[in-house]
């Protein structure tokens, strides 16, 4: 199927795809590598936005752009409507961010029992106020929203707050179709999104959600009719995912699977613009997660893997590369899913939360620092 190019305020993006934040995962050197396969919209980490504006110096190193980046994408938590605006003015005035996102879709419980993340949408008259304040601060940077069905199946928030995101100026509003409960148990449930196409009908509505193939992205669009897919697990290990999306969306036939050696190629490259980026210790820790999904279903026998995992510099990590190169198979057929899969959780809310649902007021100690 040939898709309609996506509009986010004055963003114009060839295909309606878009990189779901994810914490640990979508800095600069990431987003930059998934950029190179295909158009999209591709986010920063959460990042508080309290610890933007107090310049926090943890808060501020989540903020990095790939180089050449067309589109500088930041997502953002608050709780505080005057915290948020003070963030969005730091990444858009300072820091030179095109879009901003908001998230309202967190369910770690130190976000939630702050009442951040998905609790927020649960205070409506708070949640609107922060959705305002954020737009009225980017000006003509886009503000965009992300949320979960509600926090369980009980209480259902998704389709009230996009309404108020969309008369308070978001410029469009995402779905993971998942309660907070679930986590990221269970099926996503795309007749959610499908429902929330139907409420707001004057800015977009993404669908995120179990897009592990090209396919289910189109299938997305065509069984709910909406205007953009996010994707998050479906591309960890894969960075070249977003070429099958580019394909799969416009109509074209995919590109074939990577080889292994171009799987080693774009491993190593990972590895060594952490390393730039970050210096060699760090960046070879961080890769451990990423080693555990590129090579995710591959054949490459227990002691390798394990010694792949346990790699402490760089050289020696290139050097398991070669092997890896020299001996393992990748599988055949389509890719497993990967990444998280935990629940369902209790979601952790403060006391008497639910209990005062209009108040305004926001939460009193938030949390800071914060990349969820």
């Amino acid at each position: 199927m040939g898709v309609t190019a996506l509009s986010i305020g004055p963003l114009a993006l060839e295909v309606p795809v878009v990189l779901a934040p994810m914490a640990g995962v979508t800095n600069a050197v990431f987003r930059g590598l998934c950029r190179r396969y295909g158009d999209g919209l591709f986010v920063s980490e959460m990042v508080s936005a309290r610890g933007l504006m107090e310049r926090d110096a943890k808060s501020l190193g989540f903020v990095r752009w790939p180089a050449g980046d067309a589109h500088r994408s930041v997502q953002l938590y608050g709780v505080d409507p005057d915290a948020v605006a003070g963030g969005v003015r730091v990444v858009v005035d300072e820091l030179g961010a095109d879009h901003v996102d908001l998230n309202f879709g967190c369910p770690v419980p130190k976000v939630t029992r702050k009442g951040g993340g998905a609790a927020v949408p649960a205070h409506p008259v708070l949640f609107g106020s922060i959705v305002g304040a954020a737009v009225r601060a980017a000006g003509e940077v886009p503000v965009t929203v992300k949320m979960r069905i509600g926090l369980h199946d009980r209480l259902v928030t998704a389709f009230d707050a996009g309404r108020i995101a969309e008369a308070e100026g978001a410029a469009a509003v995402a779905l993971h179709a998942r309660t907070a409960e679930q986590h990221y148990s269970g099926a996503a449930r795309w007749d959610a999104i499908a429902e929330l196409k139907s409420v707001v009908t004057s800015v977009p509505v993404l669908g995120n959600g179990d897009i592990w193939r090209a396919e289910d992205a189109v299938r997305m669009v065509r069984e709910t009719g909406c205007d953009g897919v996010v994707v998050g697990r479906g591309c960890l290990g894969r960075p070249w995912f977003f070429a099958e999306l580019h394909a799969a969306l416009t109509g074209r036939p995919l590109p074939p699977p990577p080889t292994l050696d171009e799987v080693v190629d774009v491993v190593a490259e990972h590895a060594r613009l952490l390393v730039e980026a970050d210096g060699e210790r760090p960046a070879v820790l961080a890769m451990r997660k990423h080693l555990g999904w590129y090579f995710h279903d591959a054949a490459l026998g227990g002691g390798l893997r394990r010694s792949l995992m346990a790699a402490g510099s760089q050289a020696e990590l290139e050097r398991l590369l070669e092997e890896v190169r020299a001996t393992a198979r990748l599988p055949e057929g389509p890719p497993r899913p990967r990444g998280p899969s935990a629940g369902p959780r209790r979601v952790v809310l403060p006391d008497g939360w639910l209990d005062a649902a209009l108040d305004p007021t926001p939460p009193a100690d938030e949390v800071m620092a914060v990349s969820g």
